[in-house]
């Protein structure tokens, strides 16, 4: 029996916005029943940014969770604050604790209310998806913007701590937190910094602060027990021992802007993009590096793409890429900024592009309903149509585009864990 992908129950909430105030919409399919509810806007904070409220999530209730960065208060509310900052949040995979990144000043790169002009900062909340929700910590790290990414012990690393990486754009370094409440002496508390600096590529005679390697792009393997930073500055990744944080390699990287690591651990895989070599084509870049000798197996081109955001769902077999816009007029002309890339992870160290889709509006974010641990329906947000595409987390075929809001130039969704259709 073939089951119909259309009467499968499922919850989410949906974020879209013009980037400077936004609303919620809770999505529901319930007993094969579409349902669709705006969350009561309450009224804007009007507050400059640094003192905005943080969007942290929603309650089993669908009440609205903030957190003020002041007085570092969570409130729940049954509206949403339409001027609440929808941070960049990185979820650590082995406990209930959320990271939001704070990029601070857009001039500076501080944090004035927490940092001074010492950096920016992030904040560490708990239980971000229910009334039980927990302001933890706010940390001051180098000035963004920010990228993080979690070590942890492994089969293959039993010695790696639990560590907190965040990479720091304007220094050009990377701050390492300790993540392991069993360690109070080290847990959320700021353990030391890497700087990334290559003095011969800069001109320097010494290691400076701020530098030039521009880091974005971060990952750790649990298969190598390393941490591994793109430094776009300087065309190379760093490999990184979590342990004495030492830099024991540099490895050429150039032409790629941020790095995403496969679920087994293995493969650290680079994307960028070449905008230089043709005008009337912008080309995406893709390579595969083997972290058990750091040597790059793969490397494939794609016309006409610029890669936006990755996803993997959860079961770790398939690797899903969203595009958008970059280039010159004539370039734009030519892109295929309404695609989402599938590749097959089993073919791995080879990039096997297994479907193309084309929804229409570049998405957003993707999120994957996975009931049994295995993928029943993979979503998308696509802003500028205000609209939901399901796809088939099987076949990766359509299965059909949902009507949620207003158009808008911005979006993303989340599934709301453990509430299908409830």
């Amino acid at each position: 029996m073939v089951l119909d992908k259309t009467t499968i129950d499922f919850a989410l909430a949906y974020y879209s916005g013009d980037r400077k105030t936004g609303a919620v919409t809770v999505v529901r399919r319930r007993s094969g029943e579409l349902q669709t509810k705006q969350l009561p806007n309450a009224a804007e904070s009007g507050k400059e940014k640094a003192l905005k409220p943080i969007f942290v999530g929603l309650t089993e209730t669908d009440q609205v969770i903030t957190l003020d960065p002041e007085t570092k208060q969570i409130h729940v509310n049954d509206g949403f604050v339409p001027d609440a900052f929808p941070a960049h949040i990185y979820s650590d995979p082995n406990s209930s604790r959320d990271w939001f990144m704070n990029d601070g000043d857009k001039e500076t790169g501080n944090d004035t209310l927490n940092c001074g002009e010492r950096g920016s900062s992030v904040t560490v909340v708990e239980n971000t998806a229910s009334a039980e929700a927990r302001y933890l910590k706010t940390i001051c790290v180098g000035r963004g913007h920010h990228q993080c990414h979690f070590s942890y012990p492994s089969e293959q690393a039993p010695h790696v701590p639990r560590q907190a990486y965040v990479s720091n754009l304007k220094d050009g370094t990377i701050s390492v937190i300790g993540n392991n409440p069993d360690q109070p002496e080290s847990y959320l508390q700021l353990v030391a910094t890497i700087n990334l600096c290559e003095p011969d590529k800069d001109g320097f005679d010494a290691p400076r602060v701020p530098n030039n390697a521009f880091p974005h792009g971060l990952v750790y393997s649990k298969v190598s027990g390393k941490v591994y930073n793109l430094n776009n500055g300087y065309g190379t990744v760093a490999v990184i021992d979590p342990v004495t944080h030492e830099i024991e390699q540099r490895i050429p990287f150039k032409g790629f802007s941020n790095l995403f690591i496969s679920p087994c651990g293995r493969y650290v895989i680079g994307r960028g993009a070449d905008r230089k070599s043709d005008p009337d084509h912008v080309i995406a870049k893709m390579a595969v590096l083997d972290v058990t000798n750091n040597e790059i197996l793969e490397r494939i081109d794609l016309p006409d793409v610029y890669i936006s955001k990755y996803f993997f769902n959860p079961e770790g077999g398939k690797l899903y890429l969203t595009t958008s816009s970059s280039g010159s007029e004539q370039q734009q002309a030519n892109l295929k900024t309404d695609a989402v890339l599938v590749f097959d992870l089993a073919a791995l160290p080879e990039l096997k592009l297994a479907a193309e889709l084309r929804l229409g509006a570049p998405a957003g974010t993707l999120d994957f309903l996975a009931p049994d641990g295995k993928t029943a329906l993979v979503f998308a947000s696509t802003a500028q149509d205000g609209a939901v595409t399901l796809i088939d987390g099987e076949t990766d075929a359509v299965v059909e585009t949902l009507s949620v809001v207003e158009p808008h130039p911005h979006s993303r969704l989340w599934l709301l864990s453990g509430r299908d259709g409830e």
